[in-house]
């Protein structure tokens, strides 16, 4: 259920575009940011990507939006500040946030780096802080946040391509490294071809594996092989293709957030291969069991990354020239951008160039 929640006054004016009701519709907003504490990090936002989840949370489509709500978890900018007792940061570093400004950082997932499980974790947008202040996201000219979830953005990666890759880009990296599908020969699935699956196309390509687009849509052949460097591609209602490509997948990438059958992507595997889904569909979906038995294959699930991965898999982007396809946009441009998304049209990640285009009187 949707809630309402009460600006709290903090010291640090901010500004932003923020959705006020189920309608989803943003407009400017002006709100405020707590003052840089100790071990935090202020930097001045320049870009920001736009991600599927910012369009559910913004008309409540899950269920647990605060409003009003600035979206915005794929956030890049400047270091403009830092707190007395920052080790990593310094005014001037290229930095990111992605889907978490905080977890316990006691429970064993967070001791082991994966803040992203940790049960308490705070979100960047629409959560609340230890403090019970709401959080608000990159669809604005500043951020403050602990030093822990800030990342370093490396030199050699344009600011504007480097914000997909905190949530699109570690939401694919993270099962492909976890599962080892990350080795050269493998042969790779990746099933949808949106912000995520472009991307789980071209990081599975730099870990030298083979890789099969698998999607519904005959017209994005063209796209996967001459463009993004897909081996083949597959047309998932076709069964004659599907039937032919059985037992040929070490594991797949599941980016589909729509309702789909499983049982032929199951069919695709070798015997242990491994489907991973990263999408979240809103509705159940219905897993065979009988085909698990038969190659001892496995269904899995994904979510983003802890930070420490997050960090590692921006350098393996940088070190190997993996960037998102973007299309930059002004941020008066954001609900058309929105009505975009809805409809897939968009290749591959929408980023607004909040630095030159998010003014007050916008």
């Amino acid at each position: 259920m949707a809630s309402q929640a009460a600006e709290v006054e903090h010291p640090r004016k901010a500004f932003g575009w923020a959705a006020r009701d189920p309608s989803g519709l943003l407009s400017p907003f002006n709100f405020s940011r707590r003052e840089t504490a100790e071990k935090d990090v202020a930097f001045k936002v320049l870009y920001c990507g736009i991600c599927h989840s910012d369009l559910h949370m913004a008309k409540n489509e899950w269920g647990f939006s605060t409003y009003p709500l600035v979206p915005g978890h794929e956030v890049v900018g400047v270091v403009t500040q830092v707190g007395s007792k920052v080790e990593k940061f310094k005014v001037g570093d290229r930095v990111g946030v992605g889907c978490l400004v905080d977890s316990c950082r006691t429970c064993q997932n967070c001791s082991e780096d994966l803040e992203n499980y940790c049960p308490q974790y705070t979100l960047t947008y629409s959560a609340k802080y230890k403090d019970g202040t709401i959080t608000y996201g990159g669809y604005s000219d500043s951020m403050v946040t602990d030093e822990h979830f800030v990342v370093r953005i490396p030199d050699g990666l344009p600011l504007d391509a480097a914000a997909p890759l905190l949530c699109a880009g570690i939401t694919v990296y993270s099962p492909l490294r976890y599962f080892a599908l990350d080795k050269p020969g493998l042969h790779v699935g990746v099933v949808g071809l949106g912000g995520l699956g472009h991307m789980a196309v071209k990081f599975a390509k730099a870990f030298g594996a083979k890789v099969t687009v698998i999607s519904t849509s005959p017209h994005k052949k063209e796209e996967a092989i001459q463009h993004l460097g897909a081996d083949s591609f597959l047309i998932s209602r076709d069964q004659d293709e599907m039937q032919a490509a059985n037992g040929t997948l070490d594991g797949i990438i599941d980016t589909v957030s729509a309702f789909h059958p499983l049982l032929p992507l199951i069919g695709l595997l070798k015997s242990h291969g491994k489907l991973v889904m990263v999408g979240a569909p809103e509705k159940p979906l219905e897993l065979p069991v009988f085909p698990l038995l038969v190659g001892r294959k496995i269904v899995a699930g994904s979510g983003i990354g802890g930070m420490k991965e997050t960090q590692e898999m921006m350098d393996f982007a940088a070190e190997h020239n993996v960037k998102p396809d973007i299309e930059i946009i002004p941020i008066d441009y954001v609900n058309t951008a929105m009505e975009r998304l809805l409809k897939a049209d968009v290749k591959y990640r929408f980023v607004i160039d909040i630095g030159n285009t998010l003014k007050p009187s916008s």
